[in-house]
């Protein structure tokens, strides 16, 4: 565009070249060169949109990367990554060999935490201030930026808590729009809107009872009162807090009015905002759909059904639940800890609770799947939605340490249905009760077929399935990477020489037809979405090994590595358990 300043911008020290005046010109642009890329190659988009003044604001105050920033989450950083040396590559962002969608270490000195999580910017950028202090520099900012969903999680609070007591040089702004990915819930979240109202005394502010400078609610859209506010803060010592009211999607007509879907709208028309229309004609459901709507099936059936989710009711389809049992239904907010030993509680009572969480946010929780539920053999049904590879998002959210990581606790069920049809009557035959708590592991994206909703069966516990008879070699599969084995021997010359054995049971695991394979096959090949160390086919190498196993055995899976962002068949491929590569692996024997 003719004048444009951001053409001329790569580095926060470019920024500060100009004057405040040139300011929200800039702020215009930077808003339209995300839709520009967004509308195209999909991301975040609304909550980049409304932090564009404070980005701007931040990195024009603070002297970047010599003062610490620190965003939480990192949905709301691509304004911060075009301003730092990243412009020129935000079209790849989230892409097989491009920049991440969240602030990473390794790709920039401008990112000084990886916040693929929400609710840790707090601790982070304290432990930084109290390394400062501890190396004698008491000249360096530290800040972190947190959304007002963010904060009600329990590690934002011990955060908080442990700072009040310091003089850490500590900046926390308060980015209030009201809403994570779907509306923020909560007591605090009802605290913040009446102060924000007015309604609130300020001799009552939590924020100052523990000990911060609280300043604040300010509009963080206006940029002249933020440049001012962020001035005086940065001179003020010891912990602060700034408290701003954003618009999440604010430039964006669609997306300010409607957050949730334009918090990752796909692709979109950037003139008119408009989605541009995906044919769902004839395809198969959501394997979250498929989860929420039979949670609903069976919730009308059975009146002690619960369901729990920290945060994800859209994500997960727990919203079907919501809305057709709302007093059976809780999003509990950013607090995984805090859902799974509540659904420990229910259960004491007797409830029949689902408790849905993403895979990679479980992880968060995991002392208390082992004391709160697994030790006191409490039937908990987990349900890990996105298990696997999960795409774009990359390495933070990939679900696939889960079968490592829950199949050495003692008492816990571990099952990994081979489409909606077992996913469907796995949620139904632990609603008629399980001696032990379950985890079911399913990915994200769309199941394999489109008649789905049919009769419930109650399926055996501990049991694996023989869904193809061969010769050879016995390819052992778990989860739907199953349906990937199935088609590539659809393509392979010699497919009678293979058996395919689905074990949807990870744990327990059926040590009778695991008997009968080590005798009758030569070769054992396992394959899983999950991590090749500790996972699924660990645990059928070291039975082969306690049975005196002398054929030979190949794991295929996730490499013993982090592996990063792409689509999921690139990620697949990454990894050799696409077709292709399986169609390959299959042909050499």
């Amino acid at each position: 565009m003719a004048n444009s300043l951001l053409v001329h911008i790569n580095t926060p020290t470019d920024l500060r070249k100009l004057s405040p005046e040139q300011l929200p010109q800039l702020a215009t642009e930077l808003r339209e060169f995300i839709i520009d890329i967004v509308s195209v190659k999909e991301g975040h988009l609304g909550a980049s949109l409304g932090v564009v003044e404070l980005t701007i604001a931040l990195h024009y105050v603070f002297n970047t990367p010599d003062d610490l920033l620190v965003w939480d989450v990192g949905h709301q950083a691509y304004g911060h990554k075009i301003l730092t040396e990243r412009k020129d590559k935000f079209d790849t962002n989230r892409q097989w060999g491009g920049i991440s969608g969240f602030p990473k270490r390794s790709e920039s000195v401008f990112d000084t935490f990886g916040v693929g999580h929400s609710s840790t910017s707090i601790s982070a950028a304290l432990g930084m201030a109290l390394a400062s202090k501890l190396q004698g520099d008491t000249q360096k900012s530290h800040i972190a930026v947190i959304g007002d969903a963010s904060i009600a999680s329990g590690m934002a609070f011990e955060g908080l808590n442990h700072a009040g007591v310091t003089d850490a040089n500590l900046l926390v702004i308060l980015n209030d729009n009201a809403i994570g990915i779907d509306p923020s819930v909560g007591a605090l979240k009802n605290y913040l809107t009446e102060v924000k109202e007015g309604r609130n005394p300020r001799q009552n502010n939590m924020i100052k009872s523990l000990n911060f400078d609280y300043t604040g609610p300010i509009d963080g859209h206006d940029l002249p009162t933020l440049l001012k506010e962020l001035q005086r803060l940065k001179n003020v010592a010891g912990p602060k807090f700034l408290h701003i009211i954003t618009t999440k999607g604010k430039g964006l007509k669609q997306a300010e009015e409607n957050q949730v879907k334009y918090h990752a709208p796909g692709k979109f028309d950037k003139k008119t905002g408009e989605l541009l229309p995906k044919s769902e004609e004839n395809l198969p459901p959501k394997y979250q759909d498929v989860f929420g709507l039979t949670l609903v099936e069976l919730a009308q059936q059975n009146e002690k059904i619960i369901g729990i989710t920290p945060a994800m009711p859209s994500g997960s389809s727990m919203k079907f639940m919501m809305e057709a049992f709302p007093e059976r239904a809780f999003d509990v907010g950013i607090a995984e800890q805090h859902a799974v030993t509540l659904a420990a509680g229910m259960a004491t009572q007797g409830m029949t609770v689902y408790c849905n969480i993403y895979s990679t946010f479980l992880q968060r929780a995991y002392d208390q799947v082992i004391h709160d539920v697994a030790l006191q053999n409490l039937p908990v049904i987990f349900c890990l939605d996105r298990a696997g590879l999960v795409g774009e998002d990359g390495a933070t959210h990939h679900g696939v340490f889960d079968i490592a990581y829950l199949n050495c606790i003692p008492n816990l069920i571990v099952f990994a249905p081979l489409n909606e049809h077992e996913l469907r009557n796995i949620l139904y035959t632990a609603q008629l009760g399980l001696p032990h708590p379950i985890a079911i592991r399913y990915p994200r994206g769309r199941s394999e077929s489109t008649n789905w909703q049919l009769p419930f069966k109650r399926i055996e516990i501990g049991k694996a399935t023989q869904l193809k008879e061969g010769k050879k070699v016995a390819i052992l599969s778990t989860g739907t990477i199953g349906n990937n084995v199935t088609q590539a021997l659809t393509e392979v010359e010699h497919a009678n020489l293979f058996s395919h054995y689905h074990f949807g049971f990870v744990k327990p695991l059926d040590e009778d037809t695991l008997h009968n394979i080590i005798k009758k096959y030569d070769t054992i090949i396992t394959i899983e979405d999950g991590t090749v160390k500790g996972g699924f086919g660990s645990t059928i190498t070291a039975f082969a090994t306690k049975n005196n196993y002398t054929g030979k055995l190949r794991v295929l899976g996730i490499p013993d590595a982090f592996v990063q962002h792409g689509t999921v068949a690139q990620l697949q491929q990454y990894c050799g358990i696409d077709v292709k590569s399986l169609k390959e692996i299959f042909s050499t024997y």
